[in-house]
């Protein structure tokens, strides 16, 4: 899994688009974000409006990602693409 990152002093400081499922996401928000002894994760929301959360395993140097619900709705590039039934 391929993700981009800003890293300032540390690394990973802030995602900013990853590679799922063979398609290029580019991170609109970072919702969320904690670390513990073994990880720094990240819950986000691409700028289609699908919410991930990635993950930064530190001992091994790995990403993992994990889609966290279905698109919003609500989101403009989310209501642009979806089809409407004119019935």
């Amino acid at each position: 899994m391929n993700v981009e990152c800003r890293a300032g002093h540390t690394y990973p400081e802030r995602p900013v688009a990853f590679t799922w499922d063979g398609e290029r996401h580019r991170v609109e928000m970072i919702l969320a974000e904690w670390r513990t002894p073994e990880q720094k994760v990240f819950r986000v929301r691409t700028e289609q409006g699908a919410v991930f959360e990635l993950a930064y395993e530190f001992s091994r140097s790995i990403w993992q990602a994990k889609p966290d619900g279905e698109p919003n709705p609500n989101h403009e590039n989310t209501k642009a693409q979806r089809k409407t039934n004119p019935f």
